[in-house]
């Protein structure tokens, strides 16, 4: 759930930022982080009934998501903490499960919010025959999720006549959302493979990329991907991170619009019925 607040727990705790100029940016970060955290958790909703509150909740989440976002992308936390340490990535996944928890909790406290470990594929190797017979020696394949909204799933694969069971456990996303700090072509293709094996084996799961720039140009065809949608936050072209740090440069802010569209995508496919029977299909002449 709290994936920004325990990227920040392992560098305060580790030895790879144990420099002191790290610990005493990580000790300006703590504060910050922990009033980002309760002032989220001091409001509530959305929930899965629409409301004429909904709006201003949801730009209250954003003012405070840029809020704390212009905070941690100040230079000296950039400089210290690189794109491969994820403290100011793993931000904009913390603040999907702000986003998106009282909506799950008024449907079932039962759900899946959070990081994922999807099902992808599963395959039998039995060494031989007469082991295939004890048990299927089944291998599950899994794709981690960024975010996920979903269910956990818990298996017992079991060939007749055996005394032995093979537990197995993994998680069956209806929605599945990739957050980027920006997309560019490379992402795309690896999002787009990504939703494809998301949907070839969970065909009414909703696969969403969520980035705050883009780097894509026009002759990218979108169409032709199994992505639902594709967010950008800022509305705005990327840049490289050292023009973004310059004084001049010119951020735009996140803009609220494009979360409540995400947010409303996401609750009316939580809440709606999915159909896609072939029976149900035939009765109106239209199976897709």
């Amino acid at each position: 759930m709290y994936i920004h607040g325990n990227n920040l727990q392992q560098k305060e705790g580790g030895d790879k930022y144990s420099s002191p100029k790290c610990k005493a940016l990580l000790a300006e970060i703590r504060p910050v982080y922990d009033k980002w955290r309760m002032d989220n958790e001091a409001i509530y909703g959305p929930i899965g009934v629409a409301s004429d509150g909904d709006k201003a909740t949801l730009k209250r989440r954003v003012e405070l998501l840029n809020e704390y976002k212009n905070f941690i992308e100040e230079r000296r936390f950039v400089e210290a903490f690189d794109s491969r340490s994820n403290l100011q990535s793993s931000a904009l996944e913390e603040f999907m499960y702000y986003l998106f928890a009282d909506l799950i909790k008024s449907i079932s406290p039962n759900a899946l919010v959070g990081k994922s470990h999807s099902f992808k594929d599963i395959f039998f190797r039995p060494p031989s025959f007469s082991e295939m017979l004890l048990k299927p020696h089944a291998f599950v394949e899994k794709k981690d999720h960024d975010f996920a909204i979903g269910v956990s799933v818990n298996a017992s694969l079991v060939t007749k006549g055996a005394v032995a069971s093979e537990p197995e456990k993994w998680d069956l996303p209806a929605v599945a959302i990739e957050c980027k700090t920006y997309l560019d072509k490379t992402m795309l293709q690896d999002v787009s493979t990504a939703a494809e094996e998301l949907k070839l084996r969970n065909p009414n799961a909703m696969y969403i990329v969520v980035a705050e720039w883009l780097k894509l140009t026009e002759s990218v065809n979108l169409k032709k991907t199994k992505i639902d949608q594709i967010y950008i936050l800022r509305k705005q072209k990327n840049s490289d991170r050292e023009v973004r740090l310059r004084p001049e440069y010119v951020k735009n802010q996140i803009f609220d619009d494009v979360v409540e569209h995400l947010f409303t995508t996401v609750r009316d496919h939580l809440t709606k019925p999915w159909g896609g029977s072939i029976a149900a299909g035939l009765a109106k002449g239209v199976l897709l």
